[in-house]
C-alpha cells in the first residue's frame, strides 16, 4: 500500500487544568492530533507512535486499522501537565512528568510513503541520524518544538537549535508557532522570520499564530485568519492546522487552497475539546459557510 504521509512522535497522556481548576486528563500529542486532523483532509496516513506497550489504549484512540499504525516501544509513555491561566488557554504552564525515549531509524517501519513529519513534543524525541535516514525515504517535515522545547527536571524551558543551520534544509515543509519562530531568528516579525528561515534552507514554512496562519515558499506570503466560534478545544491548533496542511500539499493541492482548508480545519477543531473528528466533507462547509 502508498501511503500519503507517515507522523512520527510521542502520544501522550495529558492531565489538562482550565482557568477554572477543571481537571481532564485526555490523550495528547502532535502524532495524535496531526494524524486526525490528515485524515480530515483526505490522506491516506500512518501513524508511528512513541509509547510505552504497558499503554495500548493510546493506539486504539487513532482509530486507524492495524495496517496504518505502528507501536514503537518505550520504557515510558510521555506524561504531560497543562495548567491554563485563562479562558482562551493562550497562557499556560507545561509541565513534563515522564518522556518517552528518542526515535531511532531502525524503529521506523518500512513502507512505501510519500513524506515523514517528525510530530515532535520535546528535545530529543529525534536524533539527527533520525533525519538523515528518513531523507533517503521520502520527503521531510518537522513541528520545530521537537528540537526547542526542553524538559528540564519537569519544567518546560525553550531553548534554540544550535544546529539548525546544519538542519533546516533537510526540511521540505517547517512548522513554528509565532514564539517559537522568535527564539529561532531574533524577530518577533513573523514575515522576516519565515524569510529567515528559507534563507536558512526550509523550504516551505507555516507560522502559527491565534489569529492567522502564515505560509511562505521563498516567493510569496500566505494568511488566512482563525475564526473558531469558541476556544474550548485550543489545545493541539498548531498540529491540527499542519497535519491538514500537509495532507493537503502531498495531496499536490496549490497553498492558498491548502492553507485555507487547513484554517478552516483548525478553526472547527478548536470549538470542541480533542482531536478534529471531522470529514472532508464537513470541513468543507465550514469553510465555505465561514471563510467566504
Amino acid at each position: 500500500m502508498k501511503y500519503d504521509l507517515m507522523f512520527i512522535g510521542p502520544a501522550t497522556r495529558d492531565i489538562n487544568i482550565d482557568y477554572t481548576g477543571q481537571v481532564v486528563e485526555e490523550i495528547g500529542g502532535a502524532v495524535y492530533f496531526c494524524t486526525y486532523a490528515a485524515r480530515s483532509a483526505g490522506a491516506n496516513v500512518y501513524a508511528s507512535v512513541k509509547i510505552s506497550p504497558n499503554d495500548p489504549d493510546i493506539l486504539d484512540a487513532f482509530d486507524l486499522d492495524t495496517d496504518h499504525i505502528a507501536l514503537l516501544p518505550s520504557r515510558k509513555t510521555t506524561l504531560m501537565r497543562n495548567t491554563y491561566f485563562t479562558a482562551d488557554r493562550e497562557r499556560r504552564k507545561a509541565e513534563c512528568l515522564a518522556q518517552s525515549d528518542s526515535i531511532p531509524l531502525s524503529d521506523i517501519p518500512t513502507i512505501d510513503c510519500k513524506l515523514y513529519h517528525l510530530a515532535g513534543l520535546l528535545y530529543g524525541d529525534f536524533p539527527l541520524e533520525l533525519l538523515d535516514g528518513l531523507k533517503k525515504r521520502g520527503m521531510l517535515s518537522a513541528d520545530i518544538q521537537g528540537f526547542l522545547r526542553h524538559n528540564e527536571d519537569g519544567q518546560m524551558n525553550f531553548h534554540d537549535w544550535k544546529v539548525k543551520k546544519e538542519h533546516l534544509s533537510d526540511f521540505d515543509f517547517l512548522k513554528t508557532d509565532a514564539a517559537e519562530a522568535e527564539i529561532l531568528t531574533g524577530t518577533d516579525d513573523r514575515r522576516k522570520a519565515a524569510q529567515i528561515l528559507h534563507d536558512w534552507g526550509a523550504k516551505e514554512i507555516l507560522i502559527s499564530h491565534n489569529q492567522e496562519m502564515l505560509v511562505y515558499d521563498g516567493t510569496h506570503f500566505y494568511t488566512c485568519p482563525v475564526k473558531a466560534r469558541n476556544l474550548s478545544g485550543r489545545t493541539g491548533r498548531g498540529d491540527t492546522v499542519f497535519g491538514a496542511y500537509l495532507a493537503q500539499r502531498v495531496q499536490n493541492i496549490p497553498i492558498p487552497d491548502a492553507l485555507l482548508f487547513a484554517t478552516a480545519a483548525v478553526s472547527l477543531k478548536m470549538e470542541s475539546p480533542g482531536p478534529l473528528r471531522a470529514s472532508t466533507a464537513e470541513v468543507c462547509a465550514y469553510r465555505d459557510t465561514f471563510f467566504k
